[in-house]
């Protein structure tokens, strides 16, 4: 069985993976965005493709940091993490000064909007894959600052190969 220290090595290269993704799908779209319908409505197979790798990357990106990066980073800090509900976690992580809370809570919720992204109300859609466009630098900052705080706090991080 993994030990703690090395599933956390495993998840933040798995986050280093999916923001390099989400950095190139973004730089790819620079060009195009902000969408309206009928931008939309011209987009090649190529262009949606880069939208979905948007839209993904920023999902996995944005779970693996709530599923798997915080309750670890909580629980190397020799917090009781199990005993914690999700909003308990990111108080102890504002109070470590690794986020906002609120701010997280904004990202999950436009996050969960793209959900709907192939509903029939095309408004939505647009209105959606813009918002995750703006929101993919809010989310970055997170993670880099979390990635900072790893590198810094934790001698196995920065020790790590994988990582480099």
């Amino acid at each position: 069985m993994k030990d703690i220290k090395q599933t956390f090595i495993e998840k933040l290269h798995e986050c280093n993976q999916h923001k390099k993704r989400l950095i190139s799908a973004k730089n790819r779209l620079k060009d195009l965005v902000p969408f309206d319908i009928d931008s939309y409505d011209n987009l090649d197979e190529l262009e949606v493709s880069t939208i979905d790798q948007m839209i993904f990357r920023f999902s996995k990106l944005q779970d693996t940091l709530g599923d798997k990066i915080f309750p670890s980073i909580l629980e190397l800090n020799g917090e009781k993490v199990k005993i914690m509900t999700v909003i308990d976690r990111l108080n102890r992580l504002e109070e470590l000064e690794l986020l906002y809370k609120e701010e997280w809570m904004s990202l999950r919720k436009d996050r969960n909007e793209i959900a709907h992204e192939y509903s029939f109300n095309q408004d939505e859609v647009v209105d959606s894959i813009n918002i995750i466009y703006n929101r993919v630098d809010d989310l970055l900052k997170v993670y880099n600052d979390i990635n900072s705080y790893c590198f810094k706090k934790f001698d196995f991080v920065n020790d790590s190969e994988v990582l480099r």
